[in-house]
């Protein structure tokens, strides 16, 4: 509409004016007002709680097994194995004992068969005693292996496990002879073992601990060990 329209006079022209501006000023604000309330497009929406959260935060992670953390055990002390304290013997000789001396006379008077079933026993011993050796029923504290071994070597390996056993005050140990055609080392043994003082009875081992291929012996009790006083 001109300024000259000569249908509005001047005040009405006025008022329209400003009537317009108030308008369009009102408009502008409506929009601006419409522009902030409009949600973000890249505007991640929050979890709904806590719980939600972690397990986002979590997401991929696995548990680690149990198997895969150690297992600490104590060291075992570990007895010397019977072949090592055979070879120990030949290597070194006969370790200090009390009878280093033991003749090979009466063995050789006394030859023991292949097969034949050793049994000792002096006469003062518990018949209930020499019936547990017999059975096995008495635990042994440790074995020597003689196969292999010169008669000299074999004599030193069972002088020296009987000697272990006393310094531990074990009564039971075991001795592995064999059982070859000619019985050598089983004779010999059969022969040592009645001389030596400490020794209270020997019989052939059970079959499934060996048989007439080992004895099983019953020593004495240490008395002058200081480490176990009776």
């Amino acid at each position: 509409m001109s300024k000259h329209d000569s249908s509005l006079s001047k005040g009405q022209f006025d008022l329209l004016n400003a009537f317009k501006k108030q308008l369009t000023a009102t408009s502008a604000k409506n929009s601006a007002v419409e522009k902030q309330s409009a949600p973000q497009a890249d505007t991640p929406a929050a979890p709904e709680d806590s719980a939600e959260l972690f397990r986002q935060s979590v997401q991929g992670v696995k548990k680690m097994a149990a198997g895969n953390s150690a297992q600490l055990e104590k060291s075992r002390k570990k007895k010397p194995d019977s072949q090592i304290l055979a070879k120990r013997a030949s290597a070194t000789g006969p370790m200090l004992t009390e009878n280093a001396e033991l003749s090979d006379t009466q063995a050789m008077l006394n030859p023991v068969a292949s097969q034949a079933t050793l049994s000792y026993r002096i006469g003062t011993l518990q018949h209930k005693v020499f019936e547990d050796l017999k059975a096995g029923n008495l635990r042994w504290f440790e074995a020597v292996d003689l196969h292999g071994c010169t008669v000299e070597d074999a004599r030193s390996a069972v002088l020296q496990i009987i000697q272990m056993a006393k310094d531990d005050n074990q009564n039971v140990i075991k001795i592995v002879h064999g059982k070859g055609p000619q019985a050598i080392l089983k004779t010999y043994v059969n022969g040592w073992l009645r001389q030596h003082r400490d020794v209270l009875a020997f019989v052939s081992a059970p079959e499934k601990q060996g048989g007439t291929g080992a004895v099983l012996v019953l020593l004495k009790r240490s008395e002058k060990n200081p480490k176990f006083k009776q």
